[in-house]
């Protein structure tokens, strides 16, 4: 008898979606052949998300969580945004933001291994709900935001349940003032990032190949200017791009003329403490992934030529 390793099991169940023990089971029976462990499970009715996995699940919720000083935004996938008014999909998405939240795990492979509230973990709980609904869902990404002292303010856009949504967008902000403040602050911090996408909080924040890229068309709309007369038509150039991208450096969406830096310093007064932001996440729905573009009429007149 083939000695049945969790590696195998593991890799059975990620193929089938089936539970653990019945991958267990079909390994046993089948000698530990993959192949007819997975037919052994399809007779049994138990290869729930057999051929699911390769679809691409680009609709979905990003959910959103809160607990004092600790913050995670997720985005749970599916394939259709129907499912994600299925209200079970929905309850997937929110229980998979609190274990975040409990756990502190900012990488989906690692919260996926996490206890999920009803038994099993992560992982077992999308199995069971992709059986269940019969669409590929995926946990795609998680950050967590954490702060020493202060709050970590939320906001979610075109919300469909409480911290559901298509945009999803947790700040933190560092001090040991009045919480209510800092949760209104963070709150509205968080509705500008929404709405401005900003690249990063700082300057220093950006990815250096960004910044080659914006000096290389500054200097190309400029070209045949001389060097010193470029260098500072670079170096403004930067200047404005860093208030477009920069979250400190943008004009606050509520407060036009103050920018966000501005308005996170006043705020200390009536916070009683200073107060730092410290760093934010953005998530919105389905951003990088290609999405499969089907021809319906095509697909039909194919299905009556076979």
């Amino acid at each position: 008898m083939a000695n049945i390793s969790a590696a195998m099991v593991k890799e059975l169940r990620e193929k089938t979606g089936a539970g653990m023990m019945d991958c267990k089971s079909a390994l046993t029976e089948t000698d530990g052949n993959i192949e007819a462990a997975i037919d052994w499970l399809r007779t049994k009715g138990l290869s729930k998300a057999a051929k699911k996995s390769d679809r691409i699940a680009a609709e979905g919720l990003v959910t959103v969580a809160v607990s004092g000083t600790r913050g995670v935004v997720a985005e749970v996938n599916s394939e259709t945004d129907f499912v994600a008014r299925n209200s079970d999909f929905q309850a997937l998405a929110k229980n998979i933001a609190q274990v975040a939240i409990s756990t502190g795990h900012a990488d989906a492979e690692a919260l996926k291994a996490a206890a999920y509230p009803a038994g099993g973990n992560v992982a077992d709980a999308i199995a069971n709900a992709i059986a269940t609904i019969g669409e590929n869902m995926t946990l795609r990404r998680v950050t967590v935001l954490d702060v020493t002292a202060g709050r970590v303010g939320s906001y979610v856009h075109n919300a469909v349940s409480e911290g559901l949504g298509k945009i999803g967008v947790i700040v933190a902000l560092e001090s040991t003032g009045d919480a209510e403040v800092l949760g209104e602050l963070g709150r509205k911090i968080a509705m500008h990032v929404a709405a401005a996408s900003p690249l990063a909080l700082e300057p220093s924040a950006i990815d250096p190949a960004v910044i080659v890229r914006e000096k290389a068309v500054l200097a190309e709309k400029n070209a045949g200017k001389p060097a010193h007369v470029l260098e500072k038509i670079i170096e403004s150039g930067l200047k404005s791009y860093y208030k477009e991208v920069c979250l400190l450096d943008q004009a606050f969406i509520h407060e036009p003329s103050k920018t966000v830096s501005q308005i996170v310093t006043e705020a200390a007064k009536a916070a009683g403490a200073p107060v730092a932001l410290k760093g934010f996440v953005r998530y919105a729905l389905g951003e990088g992934i290609e999405k499969q573009e089907s021809d319906f009429a095509a697909e039909v007149a194919s299905m009556t030529k076979s």
